[in-house]
């Protein structure tokens, strides 16, 4: 068992790794890369995994919702735990909500249960993705930017491939192969981005840090077991469900904090703390999910 959990462990945290010591060395900047990353590979990414014949959106309604609640719920402990802290709760409140489905969770998908586990990976991510760029936002700048959504790449990909999936559309052989191959470069371009961001971030609010990182899987778990009774969810569905719900803080969240000028230090600290921690709540899922 501890062969095995080493084996799907290992390439992500080797990859993050090696971005980290890289970013240690030489001063880097990935701002240009995970730009491109959010237009152009990831999209393709989406669109080669749902445009597939054997995905089927009917399948993944329930596990939707399941994942909505595991990012929202969260929010409401969250919420009086930031004022008896003392601290704003929009600082404290979206890390304990977003999580790092992008960077983390699909390689862990794909490691822990094979490259046809990525549908169910995508749909947690979409999810995720979706809810933090609407409440995500609303809850940084009091309002919605539903435009913004509208001009995601990823967005307009997970409908495009929908549609040639639900229609039963395909494109010629060559074009979907390229296409496959330039999604292929998003997930180790994910990876080695988180360790670099991670090379960049310091802890400064150790306990702010720590109570985020320990609410973050108890109150995961306690929400992703409850959904999956609610919902009946299939075996591998549950079992990445679990896994998505004790994934450390997306660092999307202290890129946020620092674009809107929301004590984007405090989120970096739980950011940090957060993927750090996930070293050990990471291993601990996969060897009950295994």
């Amino acid at each position: 068992m501890f062969g095995t959990l080493f084996s799907i462990i290992f390439p992500v945290f080797a990859v993050s790794s090696l971005g980290y010591l890289y970013a240690r060395w030489r001063h880097t900047e990935l701002g240009d890369a995970n730009r491109i990353n959010m237009e152009l590979f990831i999209p393709a990414l989406i669109f080669s995994v749902m445009s597939d014949s054997s995905f089927d959106v009917t399948d993944y309604g329930s596990l939707a919702l399941a994942a909505a609640l595991v990012v929202l719920l969260p929010g409401f402990v969250g919420w009086p735990v930031a004022r008896l802290m003392g601290v704003q709760q929009k600082t404290f409140v979206p890390p304990l909500m977003f999580n790092n489905s992008g960077n983390m969770g699909l390689p862990l998908a794909v490691f822990a249960f094979g490259e046809e586990a990525l549908p169910v990976a995508m749909v947690l991510f979409m999810v995720e993705n979706t809810l933090h760029f609407t409440v995500g936002n609303w809850m940084l700048i009091g309002r919605l930017l539903p435009m913004q959504l509208l001009k995601s790449p990823m967005l307009w990909a997970t409908f495009l491939g929908i549609a040639f999936n639900v229609l039963d559309l395909s494109l010629p052989k060559p074009v979907s192969d390229s296409i496959s191959l330039v999604g292929q470069i998003a997930i180790p371009l994910m990876l080695f981005a988180l360790g670099v961001r991670v090379a960049q971030t310091h802890i400064t609010e150790w306990k702010l840090a720590i109570v985020a990182s320990l609410i973050i899987p108890v109150t995961g778990v306690g929400i992703a077991l409850g959904a999956d009774a609610f919902f009946q969810l299939e075996e591998q569905q549950a079992a990445q469900l679990l896994l998505f719900s004790v994934l450390p803080p997306a660092v999307l969240n202290y890129m946020l904090a620092e674009q809107f000028r929301q004590e984007p230090e405090k989120v970096a600290s739980i950011v940090l703390l957060g993927n750090l921690s996930a070293l050990l709540t990471v291993p601990a899922v996969l060897y009950f999910i295994l």
